[in-house]
């Protein structure tokens, strides 16, 4: 079953609608609707993550060119990943909470230019290679379905990261604001 929409449509939407949710976010005053906003930023980051990373990265190695922004990709979502779970567990009254909103939100900025660079962005460069982006974007979509029902159903598990090694960090005591 064609969907119409390749595999970059299906990925740069996903985008802007990350984009549309932190703008909400920044808007948000209540903190009912900061931990909505978040939940949903969380979910739609760890799908888009996973989709990426299941399908979408390896479809692209040994394909793209610059075999280095796959990896930067891999790292870039890991270190989101360590905020949403952050941001998962924590709540608006959290010190840093809104800061940690913002900074996933500088680094999600940051990973989407890279992707869809003109010329030498991941995506320009997927399209450059050839790819089936329609099989791709097949693909994505109906994984994307599938994680959705199963986040829906179970709630977001922790995230997963591919690049972070699990170093020992501790915990200090709080910066407290006076």
């Amino acid at each position: 079953m064609a969907t119409n929409e390749n595999a970059v449509a299906l990925l740069k939407a996903d985008h802007r609608k990350v984009e549309e949710l932190f703008e909400s976010f920044e808007k948000a005053r209540s903190e009912e609707r900061k931990v909505a906003l978040v939940k949903e930023i969380c979910t739609e980051l760890m799908v888009h993550a996973t989709i990426e990373e299941e399908i979408f990265y390896p479809a692209c190695k040994g394909k793209i060119e610059d075999g280095e922004l796959l990896d930067e990709a891999y790292v870039e979502h890991d270190g989101a990943k360590v905020l949403i779970a952050e941001l998962l567990q924590g709540s608006p009254s959290d010190e840093f909470y809104d800061a940690k909103v913002k900074v996933l939100s500088e680094m999600i900025k940051h990973h989407v230019k890279e992707e869809e660079m003109r010329s030498e962005g991941l995506f320009a460069e997927a399209r450059d290679a050839g790819m089936d982006l329609n099989d791709l974007g097949d693909r994505l979509k109906a994984r994307k379905a599938q994680l959705l029902a199963k986040f829906k159903e179970a709630g977001l598990p922790p995230p997963q990261t591919r690049s972070f090694t699990g170093h020992k960090l501790a915990q200090s005591e709080p910066v407290h604001m006076r």
